[in-house]
């Protein structure tokens, strides 16, 4: 019997309508101040958290193998059916900028719209959707 600690990943997985609508508002909006490029990059980075801290719930929950990196933990989680190619290529993608936004942080370019800020919102939506259903169905 596994032990999935459903109730950290539905906590996770709730913290991503206000990081949808953060970085929707900013791409809609763009005029490449400041403050709307540290509201994308905030967006991004807790984009990447909740995707990696998720990934990570899954794996200890189901002891699937060991992660060796932020991107081995969705290949882990794809590799298990948890998500669809389309997804785990998006969200790979996103987790990539985890080290220029998180270490980086000083070369970042906050006054250009990131591709991604444009294309995540429904990626992150679409991967709440495939982990509730995953848990629904090995659960």
């Amino acid at each position: 019997m596994y032990y999935v600690n459903q109730e950290q990943i539905e906590r996770r997985l709730s913290a991503i309508p206000e990081i949808t609508e953060g970085l929707r508002k900013t791409a809609e909006s763009w005029d490449g101040e400041l403050v709307s490029g540290l509201v994308q990059e905030r967006a991004l980075h807790l984009a990447i958290e909740v995707v990696t801290d998720v990934g990570s719930y899954l794996i200890d929950g189901f002891i699937m193998r060991d992660a060796s990196s932020y991107e081995d933990i969705l290949d882990i989680i794809h590799e298990e059916k948890v998500m669809p190619s389309e997804v785990h290529s998006v969200l790979k993608e996103l987790v990539r900028l985890r080290k220029p936004l998180v270490q980086d942080y000083y070369d970042w370019p906050r006054h250009v719209l990131h591709p991604l800020s444009s294309v995540v919102p429904d990626t992150l939506e679409q991967f709440a959707v495939n982990v509730r259903d995953y848990l629904k169905q090995e659960l």
